[in-house]
């Protein structure tokens, strides 16, 4: 999301929803300037199963973690990542990624929630999907190709995103995780045992805090 405020306004498009699109090369590399890489918490670790705290303090602190978060990002090579899995219990997530027709977003969202989707919008796609908590594994998963989520920026101002697709598929992804939920959790067994065994096989690119 833009993020960026003139005269204590937010940029919004015509339907109300933030401007995530204009000047996100930029905005990305000041938050990752500003920022430390973390290392990525992964499955089995007690943070990313349980729902996270809510943001009330949209502080120094607050700002200082979104770019730690930026950081990591990059590091990893992710397109989204909650506080949770770099070991933050609070509800923020942050995201650079593209949608289906190649558009880059680029934001932060507090306290998101999913808006509940009429029926005649719920277009499933089954994509592969993949996760920094769970490296190297991959599993198809279907979700709607339209995610809108609610919620407010780092200034705690009430913000809405939408994302067609790919990005979609980041917004609802992310937002389970501030809700306790990873997306294997939302496989068969057999798949979820599958993906925990590519994990297990594989070797993550960045770094990861064991679990004890």
């Amino acid at each position: 999301m833009s993020q960026q405020e003139t005269d204590g306004r937010i940029d919004v498009d015509d339907e109300g929803f933030v401007v995530d699109t204009e000047d996100c090369e930029e905005r990305e590399a000041a938050y990752r300037a500003r920022g430390t890489s973390r290392p990525i918490t992964v499955v089995g670790n007690p943070v990313l199963h349980k729902e996270c705290k809510d943001v009330t303090a949209f502080d120094d602190e607050l700002a200082q973690l979104i770019d730690d978060m930026f950081a990591s990002q990059k590091t990893a090579e992710g397109v989204g990542l909650a506080a949770n899995q770099i070991g933050v219990d609070l509800k923020v997530f942050v995201y650079d990624c593209p949608d289906d027709d190649g558009k880059r977003h680029t934001g932060v969202v507090c306290n998101p929630v999913l808006e509940e989707l009429a029926p005649e919008m719920r277009v499933l796609d089954d994509s592969n999907e993949g996760c920094l908590s769970v490296p190297t594994a991959y599993a198809s998963l279907a979700r709607p190709d339209y995610a809108v989520v609610r919620g407010q920026d780092a200034q705690g101002n009430p913000i809405r995103v939408k994302g067609t697709g790919y990005f979609a598929r980041c917004l609802q992804h992310e937002t389970d995780h501030l809700y306790g939920y990873l997306y294997i959790d939302r496989l068969s067994k057999r798949e979820r045992k599958d993906a925990l065994r590519q994990m297990e096989e594989g070797t993550p690119r960045y770094e990861t805090v064991p679990n004890s």
